[in-house]
């Protein structure tokens, strides 16, 4: 069995997730069990947890575990959580990353509160005015995802913010998923050049130029129904237009999940069907399961940091988790720094 110094170090906050502690200690067994290269550093909060950790027989000697004295509410304010937060789960988690003791942080918890608290904690990389958090949205693309980003760190961006998550985007899409050219649009409500707000059109201006520096195809402008496509590898919007834009996605996959589940079960005959269709139905489910997808990195900040949704459960957790992995193996975060630090050759 490989130590600890061996291994590739992930810190996750258990607490703040909708479903508790057990299940996050659940993922966190499902993606050791896959990938037996992982080492946790688990903080949490409570007496329970010893128990609760014990149970997990596959973990023995997969992890550390911190106490901590607090948790993070998901209603708690981001800057009341900066005022009051450097006892909880989520600080000492992030703590870890900035002392180097971890490659990166999953948290489940409190998305303003994470932002505040990494950006306190791990500080801005130089060059960056607004980090941005990028998620990964099922697509027919061959990988089956798409990058989205801003996907709610803050809900202003002007063109020089846009500009940075393109470049920010294509980073991660290089470096976490190997794509040698990523094609980067601009979300807008029309692809017409003349359409959308003055920093839309300024940024596709800049993005463009910087197409001829950084090795990316620039798109132009793409709408809501391109998201999905095979046609494009990064989306760039602000963060007010991508949460809704995510948030309305998965709402509309529980549906179509409903939908079919409903429709099914309808007659003797529905069932039927559903039963010689079994293969494809599941291979359906699993295409647009938003939990094979979960994890929302935060970009621009001086350590990674993976956001897991809070209604997460084992497998959501674990893919969170593998994504964490993926990034610490590629050297995600120096080639992230490196391209806004070359930012600089772009005129404004």
């Amino acid at each position: 069995m490989l130590g600890e110094k061996a291994k590739t170090i992930i810190a996750i906050d258990c607490m703040g997730g909708d479903l508790g502690e057990h299940e996050v200690l659940k993922g966190i067994t499902k993606a050791y069990t896959k990938n037996k290269s992982l080492f946790f550093l688990i903080h949490g909060v409570g007496s329970k947890m010893p128990s609760l950790l014990k149970k997990q027989k596959r973990l023995t000697g997969a992890f550390r575990y911190i106490p901590a004295q607090q948790t993070v509410s998901m209603d708690e304010k981001p800057s009341q959580a900066l005022r009051t937060g450097r006892e909880t789960s989520m600080w000492c988690a992030l703590e870890s990353v900035a002392k180097g003791e971890a490659k990166v942080a999953v948290s489940c918890g409190n998305t303003g509160a994470l932002m505040a608290m990494s950006m306190v904690q791990l500080r801005k990389i130089d060059g960056v005015n607004r980090p941005a958090i990028a998620v990964l949205w099922p697509s027919t693309n061959a990988r089956g995802f798409n990058i989205v980003l801003d996907a709610g760190a803050d809900i202003k961006a002007d063109a020089q913010d846009l500009h940075q998550y393109a470049l920010m985007g294509i980073s991660y899409a290089k470096s976490g998923f190997n794509i040698k050219k990523p094609r980067v649009g601009l979300l807008n409500v029309g692809t017409e050049g003349h359409k959308g707000r003055s920093e839309l059109q300024k940024a596709a201006d800049i993005i463009l130029e910087s197409s001829k520096i950084f090795e990316f195809e620039y798109a132009g402008y793409v709408e809501g129904d391109d998201i999905p496509s095979s046609k494009i590898d990064v989306i760039v919007t602000d963060g007010f237009t991508g949460n809704i834009a995510l948030k309305t996605g998965e709402g509309t996959a529980t549906l179509v999940r409903t939908l079919l589940k409903e429709t099914f079960a309808f007659s003797v005959m529905a069932r039927l069907a559903s039963f010689l269709a079994l293969k494809p139905l599941r291979a359906l489910r699993k295409r647009i399961d938003p939990r094979r997808v979960n994890g929302g990195v935060f970009l621009g900040l001086n350590g990674t940091i993976v956001k897991s949704h809070g209604s997460a459960d084992a497998t959501g957790i674990s893919a969170a988790i593998t994504l964490a992995y993926k990034l610490a193996q590629n050297d995600f975060q120096k080639n992230l720094a490196n391209k806004i630090l070359y930012k600089k050759k772009i005129p404004n």
